[in-house]
């Protein structure tokens, strides 16, 4: 996007429960930043700062494409929060209750829940060690790694670990520790989740190429199918991240998840 860079680049700031992106809408371009302009612009102190940053970009069949990158400028094929601030953004442009965004990791659908809330449906759990993807063949429900945690693919590769107080975690070193593990080739997100109920969770969050963040929709998600598949919780579960609180929701035709989202500002990216 180099022309697009010496004119300046237009973005948006946007956040779910103080998981932050930067959305940058291509749909009249098509075009995707470099993996330098995304890790600059995802410099808290002399970028943009973000966790993620979202591209819309034009689709067919479906009412955009999204692509995402982690802070570091490495690919993601899933972001559930930014997928409800994109969503959030386009039906409010297009007055549409619903809509079909395509990612990499699947077609997915968003529609308005009321309130000036969104819901996304993340699609089904990856639950294929093959396609998490791990290194080899394992049980899932417990992983040969110490602290006995749960794999899980949301389009992007998770591992749960289930605590007895979340808040006592380091979780700087055990994230960073765990992100790299062998097992898990293109790194993990780590989660950290502290049972409350059958009904409601307590959850840290460590993301690959980015550290510690406020709140993930993916890793939300991932978190739930773990505690239900475990027989910790049920299927629908109130989750409170350090940012505030989503609903997952592990239905039939998928993992649904809704919470606020906020557009914060515009500006002009010019580095």
């Amino acid at each position: 996007m180099e022309h697009q860079q010496n004119l300046g680049l237009p973005f948006m700031k946007m956040h779910g429960l103080g998981n932050d992106f930067v959305v940058l809408d291509a749909r009249g371009t098509g075009l995707l930043p470099e993996a330098g302009v995304v890790a600059a612009m995802a410099d808290r102190h002399r970028g943009v700062g973000f966790d993620q940053l979202a591209v819309i970009l034009p689709g067919e069949n479906v009412d955009a494409r999204l692509v995402f990158f982690n802070a570091d400028g490495s690919r993601s094929a899933a972001c559930g929060n930014a997928t409800r601030c994109v969503a959030r953004f386009l039906m409010d442009e297009s007055g549409a209750g619903a809509l079909r965004l395509a990612t990499d990791h699947a077609v997915l659908m968003a529609e308005d829940a009321g309130n000036r809330l969104t819901r996304v449906n993340m699609g089904a759990p990856v639950l294929d060690w093959a396609r998490i993807p791990l290194a080899a063949d394992l049980d899932l429900l417990h992983l040969p790694i110490a602290g006995d945690p749960v794999a899980t693919g949301m389009g992007n590769p998770h591992m749960t670990f289930f605590v007895p107080d979340a808040a006592a975690v380091d979780l700087e070193r055990f994230g960073s520790l765990h992100e790299h593990h062998p097992l898990y080739p293109q790194r993990a997100n780590v989660e950290v989740v502290q049972v409350v109920s059958d009904s409601e969770i307590v959850l840290r969050i460590w993301e690959r190429g980015t550290g510690i963040t406020l709140a993930s929709g993916s890793c939300s998600c991932a978190a739930v199918v773990a505690a239900a598949r475990r027989g910790l919780t049920g299927r629908r579960v109130k989750v409170n991240v350090p940012g505030g609180q989503l609903e997952i929701d592990w239905r039939e035709d998928g993992v649904w998840m809704t919470g606020p989202t906020a557009h914060v500002f515009d500006g002009v990216w010019r580095g």
